[in-house]
């Protein structure tokens, strides 16, 4: 009988076979729930392709419009939000697109494009060839973030 002499490889239920994050059916990183920084970034840098550098892009802005926000990943997307008050934003991947979801969009002006089974939720839907309005992205970002958050 052989000895073994090398550790198993050991890996979460969210990682695939190279230790990297498995991306889930609809192209969206799956990245175990925690608080701060560090896996929304770990988030980040698993979208695929041109979904990471604007990713990073509307990271870059959420922290320069909203310098105290709270930033988490539930539910395999980053959350934004102020200390006891709810989140107000958050990030999705699908195959073509990223979708942004303004929790309390309706009441934003304007009002974000995209519509949601949910009156309050507003979403704004970023394709790979779409130009950013990056004074209108900021200006929502400030709008949501005084508002009442949602509760996750």
């Amino acid at each position: 009988m052989a000895t073994r002499t090398s550790k198993p490889t050991t890996k979460t239920k969210s990682e695939g076979v190279t230790g990297e994050p498995r991306l889930l059916s609809g192209g969206n990183p799956q990245i175990a729930k925690g608080y701060g920084d560090a896996p929304v970034q770990a988030y980040i840098a698993a979208m695929p392709g041109w979904k990471s550098e604007v990713g990073r892009r509307l990271d870059t802005l959420i922290g320069q419009t909203v310098p105290n926000v709270q930033k988490a990943v539930k539910w395999n997307s980053p959350l934004y939000g102020l200390e006891d008050d709810g989140w107000f934003l958050g990030i999705h991947c699908f195959a073509k697109y990223i979708k942004v979801a303004f929790f309390r969009g309706a009441s934003l002006q304007p009002i974000p494009p995209g519509e949601s089974k949910s009156q309050d939720t507003r979403y704004l839907n970023i394709r790979e060839n779409d130009v950013i309005d990056e004074t209108q992205f900021v200006d929502w970002v400030k709008q949501a973030s005084k508002l009442p958050g949602e509760r996750m």
